[in-house]
């Protein structure tokens, strides 16, 4: 009789340990799920500012601005994948540096108060986006020890969880000219 109290008890403790486990994995990957999704609102909001700096230089120069529309139309995405993440800024890191130097052709454009302001907000939304990517980066990190720590890691194996990729830093962003850079010269 103690035997099978014994066992009942120990199939009890791991179905226990199973369930929590299930858990705290679902709930690791709908943080996950969530933060990729603020990446993806941020870059979207980013990708509209940026559409009006574009929209701004039309009365400027028509080729400048035929050129980043088409560059824009290329490149914006509402459907990105963790994947395609550094493509989409690279894209946008290379609209903003066509438009800094639009600007400096045309003093009139980069003296516009609401070209200045959309830039401030673009950098605002850079800002956000590098805030998402940490959160995003550091839900994939739980996930990942929680997949990859034993015994954890047999709960994951067996409910399909894997390990997942965080988002790399762009190296080129690391020298990519800053938005402010604009209003500095």
């Amino acid at each position: 009789m103690t035997a099978v109290i014994v066992i009942i008890a120990i199939v009890a403790i791991v179905g226990l340990y199973f369930f929590t486990t299930q858990r705290s994995l679902v709930s690791l990957d709908e943080k996950k799920k969530n933060a990729f999704s603020q990446i993806t609102v941020q870059l979207k909001t980013r990708w509209d500012a940026v559409t009006s700096l574009v929209e701004m230089t039309k009365q400027y120069t028509q080729h400048e601005h035929d050129t980043l529309k088409d560059v824009i139309a290329e490149r914006r995405s509402t459907n990105v994948t963790p994947e395609q993440m550094p493509g989409q800024e690279e894209a946008i890191t290379k609209v903003l540096s066509r438009l800094n130097f639009v600007a400096e052709q045309y003093p009139d454009l980069k003296a516009n108060q609401m070209f200045s302001e959309t830039m401030a907000g673009i950098k605002d939304y850079e800002e956000k986006v590098r805030l998402s990517r940490m959160v995003y980066n550091d839900s994939v990190t739980k996930l990942n020890m929680m997949v990859r720590q034993w015994p954890s890691s047999i709960v994951a194996s067996t409910l399909g969880f894997t390990v997942q990729d965080l988002l790399p830093e762009e190296p080129a962003k690391e020298n990519a000219p800053s938005v402010s850079d604009i209003f500095n010269k």
